[in-house]
């Protein structure tokens, strides 16, 4: 049968993407610190998020039978950002819930490691595999339909990043959000909070971030229309890989030298080189996927961090091993998360109501306000990744640099 699925994933390579791991199985380590809060498409408002998986005939273990198990994409446990807070919250539901729980790690940045991983699990006796991140896509396609008594939770994994052509077993689940509207979020409380110099430092040019990217553009221009301002600029690059490195960080210190005062970190890793620079002349940063304030701030100085714009991980994990562990799991489809709620605290993107740097100008009510508009349809949000980041600045100047490597 691993002969077999080998042969599938050479089959289904041309849809992998990106990765870079390390070691091989693992054992369980030391709990860590308890998790944060918590498609490309057309250009017009996101249609309605689902929340995650309404009841239907379930394709899960007996919840007597669980055992969860999470793989690592290209990152490790420690990244600050999706498998950490992936990891964290598997971990402590599993622990909550009285249910068996470890993590694999892919041996190398690779299709067949990551479908090794998920072997493996299988065969130690696994029922439920979490997986953070689309490079997961190939690996599902080969192992997700082969072993149909196994749940599969798949995180930031879209219908094309399985593929065309492939059916949704029942037993697979897939979770995509809507990153354009926390961008959204976070470029509008940048401007309003007084900042004019704007950076968008992307990872890889896929549609997530790129989705970040303009969502941030979109809100800064409206802060900045909203204010009569003419002044905001933004400089807009991808680092073109997930990390940061001399060659960025040396990029980041030409803009913070050159006046920009806050920048978007976005893409894993790569915050450590836009945190580098901004630290050298008292700069800012936005974070990405979770709260990074605690990381950032922790790292390079007291109050780096303006912001985060967030994915609701930690919850859609805990919501979906509930449903499994309850017989309510549903699968068979991928939904896009969302606004569910007038209420920022109850959304699957937000901004964190605890680390951001709150003033008079932005205040939490004046973000609540925001929210509000938003779920209710007063502002719209483009997802049209098909577009350059400058078609949607009104009065803000984009200065599109491409990628710095």
């Amino acid at each position: 049968m691993k002969k077999f699925l080998a042969l599938l994933l050479s089959a289904v390579m041309v849809f992998a993407l990106v990765a870079c791991g390390g070691g091989g199985g693992t054992t369980e380590p030391a709990t860590p610190a308890a998790p944060a809060t918590t498609t490309p498409a057309t250009p017009a408002t996101p249609a309605e998020p689902a929340t995650p998986a309404t009841p239907a005939t379930p394709a899960a273990p007996a919840a007597a039978d669980m055992k969860v198990a999470m793989i690592t994409d290209y990152g490790d446990i420690t990244d600050q950002s999706f498998n950490q807070t992936t990891y964290e919250a598997a971990k402590s539901w599993s622990e909550s819930n009285g249910v068996d729980f470890t993590y694999f790690k892919p041996a190398s940045d690779s299709d067949d490691d990551r479908v090794a991983m998920i072997e493996k699990a299988i065969d130690e006796g696994y029922t439920v595999i979490v997986m953070p991140g689309y490079a997961f896509g190939p690996a599902i396609v080969a192992t997700a339909p082969e072993y149909s008594d196994v749940t599969f939770i798949a995180l930031d994994v879209s219908a094309g990043d399985l593929g065309d052509g492939f059916q949704m077993p029942a037993n697979l689940y897939c979770a995509v959000y809507q990153e354009e509207l926390c961008g959204y979020m976070a470029g509008y409380a940048a401007v309003k909070l007084g900042y004019s110099k704007l950076g968008f430092l992307g990872g890889m040019a896929v549609p997530a971030v790129v989705r970040y990217g303009y969502g941030f553009v979109q809100g800064a221009d409206a802060a900045a229309a909203a204010d009569g301002k003419t002044d905001v600029s933004i400089k807009y690059a991808y680092g073109n890989q997930f990390y940061g490195d001399g060659d960025i960080t040396a990029a980041m210190d030409t803009w913070y030298a050159a006046g920009t005062e806050v920048v978007f970190a976005c893409g894993g890793g790569i915050f450590t080189s836009a945190g580098e620079a901004a630290a050298k002349v008292g700069g800012k940063v936005i974070g990405v996927d979770v709260d990074q304030a605690p990381t950032i701030d922790g790292l390079y100085g007291a109050n780096m961090t303006v912001t985060s714009a967030m994915k609701g991980l930690a919850a859609t994990v805990n919501t979906l091993l509930t449903q499994v562990k309850d017989g309510s799991f549903a699968g068979g489809k991928v939904d896009t998360l969302g606004l569910v709620s007038a209420n920022p605290e109850e959304n699957y993107v937000q901004i964190p109501m605890g680390s951001t740097q709150w003033s008079d100008s932005f205040s939490k009510d004046d973000y609540k306000a925001l929210v509000g508009d938003m779920f209710g349809g007063k502002v719209t949000v483009s997802n049209d990744i098909t577009k350059a980041a400058g078609d949607f600045a009104t009065v803000t100047t984009v200065e599109d640099l491409g990628n710095i490597k």
